[in-house]
């Protein structure tokens, strides 16, 4: 099963070693940069850093990444299972499952993230993380601090105890106060330009289905599962609308989690490709002894290669 990250774990150099090492990457990343209309990959590989974790860049850096390690390894879609992606890498996961191009998931990203910039901008919101503490005791402390025309929610369900919460200012901060109070280890302030995953990203939700409806979808050759809802989308019309339901809803990492474990049974294998190897780490807290490999270097993409 395939597991595609989210927006974070961009950072300057991503992917240069896959483009020097292999001419699937190299050209997967030259074909983003077209459809683009701009050089992405030179911003991946030499920065400079604030440019690239821009909301606009951030996200299709990410998509580019994970679509570049796919090239490589790509094994057809004979016994997978499912895929599934972090917010924006649920877009990676529709071109795992060949419903997506990566260059029309690159394009797709790039718009959501405009829109995800511009909703931040006109309606300032923030997000915080919080660790250490059960999520129904978070969800209650979002309920409690929001009030008339001022709101925050549980936007990032990562783990039992571990929620990233989204809104308003004055409301992420009373929130984080009584998760504190509740018993929460840590609670981290994020640097994001806007409230992600919550009420407040409305207009960007309408307008990213627009560009969702335009878009050259083509039916999952696998089904993909979705942060919004943890159901199993087998269609492109479902699909469309729960991408685009994913801007104001949580993402349901855990219960997505718990559905691909059902899904794929005790021997399944999951591979997280892209940047990093945050899921990888998510899911042994979810799911104990799952076997799973992070590829996201040149060289855990030829040793993974070499062992297969």
């Amino acid at each position: 099963m395939w597991l595609c990250p989210g927006q974070g774990a961009q950072r300057v150099g991503m992917g240069r070693d896959l483009a020097e090492r292999f001419p699937a990457a190299r050209d997967t990343f030259a074909a983003i940069d077209e459809a683009l209309g701009e050089p992405l990959s030179r911003l991946m590989f030499d920065g400079p850093e604030a440019e690239l974790l821009a909301t606009h860049n951030a996200q299709p850096a990410i998509l580019a990444h994970s679509a570049a390690v796919f090239a490589v390894i790509d094994f057809g879609v004979e016994g997978v299972v499912a895929g599934a992606g972090h917010s924006l890498g649920e877009y990676s996961a529709y071109v795992t499952a060949r419903a997506l191009s990566a260059v029309e998931a690159a394009r797709l990203v790039r718009r959501r993230g405009e829109l995800m910039y511009k909703a931040g901008a006109e309606r300032r919101g923030t997000m915080a993380a919080v660790l250490g503490l059960p999520t129904a005791d978070v969800e209650d402390a979002c309920s409690t601090a929001s009030r008339a025309g001022v709101v925050v929610v549980a936007a990032n369900i990562n783990a039992p105890d571990q929620t990233v919460i989204s809104g308003d200012p004055e409301a992420v901060l009373k929130a984080s106060e009584l998760c504190k109070t509740r018993g929460a280890k840590r609670v981290m302030p994020l640097k994001v330009s806007g409230a992600f995953h919550s009420p407040l990203m409305v207009p960007a939700a309408s307008a990213l289905r627009l560009a969702l409806d335009k878009a050259e979808f083509a039916e999952p050759a696998f089904p993909v599962i979705a942060n919004a809802t943890a159901e199993v989308v087998k269609d492109a019309a479902r699909a469309r609308r729960t991408l685009s339901d994913q801007l104001t809803a949580p993402v349901r990492w855990v219960e997505c989690m718990q559905r691909a474990a059902e899904l794929a049974g005790e021997d399944a294998r999951f591979i997280e490709i892209g940047p990093g190897a945050v899921l990888a780490g998510l899911l042994r807290r979810i799911v104990p002894g799952a076997s799973v490999v992070s590829l996201g270097t040149a060289a855990e993409v030829t040793h993974f290669l070499e062992a297969e």
